[in-house]
């Protein structure tokens, strides 16, 4: 298979995690015979340090013009102290996300088991957590009209929804939940919010069209707690953009680290896959940003185009590094010497070695992953 694939790495740590994920893309392709090409393009508060403009017509044709979009992170600290700031690095990522029409959201939320005691969570409690979020990307407020008062002391934000925009995610979602435990739980807040109704109105209408998926409903604030006392109840969680935001990031707690959380955002003819950390500009070329999660999004990335055996043994060599320690400073308390780029090194030789069981960790010091 050939595939054009668009490389925004964006800012912080997402050059470097970045840079893994092509790294692991490129064993792949080779090792199956694959054509996989990558056009770098600007995006974030790099763009605006080189353009003016967090998003770049030239990124947008770019990726308008690609098979898929492989993203990194974007944001800096300069942006987050400043709200009177009229243009900012996170206008890039909607920008694109609107541009390109990704109007779905999924992350995956599995609690390795190699890494149950790295969560601040009882292991008992998380234990064979396996959820798929499906988060709406277009709509809501984050997209909503805007207003601020001419004296500064009022604002509003619209959140809203068209009946279209629900019924597309929530069709991918149930059959989603077909392929999974038959489970799909809808969060909303349509107790006050009149845009939730309308979500609960819709879900209930398409339910019946998927007579073999459970459907429960629940409100966000209950959510955010069952979430942590009983993640194991969630197969698909479908939810609105704002909500879906704040779930996923609060999952992480459950996997110990939000530097294995991956993502795909799909829409009729774009997808783009990133994980879904932020650009942590404080760990930038220091080596220990966790590259795991970009390199997941590059298994998703995989899986979109039926690569179903590329995408499995990438994560396969995901699995083995999670279970030999070699792992960023964020998850690895054995060994002091593995970075960003050793963590790829390490996928990278499992990809071409898949039968090997040990590494020579010398090696890894000296900067080689060699197998013995």
């Amino acid at each position: 298979m050939k595939l054009n694939i668009a490389l925004l790495p964006g800012d912080g740590i997402g050059p470097e995690v970045t840079a893994q994920a092509v790294k692991v893309l490129k064993a792949i392709a080779m090792e199956f015979n694959h054509v996989f090409t990558f056009q770098k393009a600007l995006v974030g508060a790099s763009a605006i340090d080189k353009t003016g403009n967090p998003l770049p017509e030239e990124t947008i044709s770019i990726c308008k013009n690609a098979d898929a979009v492989l993203f990194g992170a974007i944001g800096d600290t300069k942006y987050d102290n400043d709200p009177d700031a009229k243009i900012r690095p996170e206008q890039g990522l909607l920008g694109i996300r609107k541009e390109l029409g990704l109007y779905t959201n999924i992350r995956p939320i599995i609690a390795y088991e190699d890494l149950l005691s790295k969560s601040s969570l009882k292991v008992k409690q998380i234990k064979d957590t396996n959820i798929l979020i499906y988060r709406e990307l277009t709509g809501g407020i984050y997209f909503g009209e805007r207003y601020l008062s001419e004296d500064g002391n009022i604002a509003s934000d619209v959140c809203k929804y068209e009946r279209f925009e629900i019924e597309r995610i929530t069709h991918l979602a149930f059959k989603a939940a077909q392929s999974r435990r038959n489970k799909l739980t809808l969060v909303d807040k349509a107790n006050v919010l009149e845009s939730s109704r309308l979500w609960r109105r819709i879900v209930k209408e398409i339910a019946p069209q998927y007579p073999n998926v459970k459907v429960n409903y629940t409100y966000i604030d209950n959510a955010a707690m069952e979430l942590i006392i009983k993640p194991r109840q969630f197969d698909v969680i479908l939810t609105e953009n704002m909500f879906g935001d704040i779930l996923s990031e609060e999952a992480s707690v459950i996997v110990g680290s939000i530097g294995l959380l991956a993502s795909a955002s799909i829409g009729d003819k774009h997808a783009m896959f990133e994980p879904i950390h932020g650009a942590y500009t404080k760990a930038a070329n220091k080596g220990i940003a966790n590259p795991i999660a970009s390199i997941l999004s590059a298994a998703m990335l995989l899986d979109h185009f039926g690569l179903d055996e590329e995408a499995s043994l990438v994560r396969e060599g995901v699995d083995k590094s999670l279970k030999l320690h070699i792992t960023t400073p964020d998850l690895n308390n054995k060994y002091d010497n593995i970075t960003t780029t050793k963590v790829g090194d390490f996928i990278e030789d499992f990809i071409q070695n898949p039968d090997e069981t040990n590494l020579n960790f010398t090696n890894i010091h000296l900067g080689q992953s060699t197998i013995i």
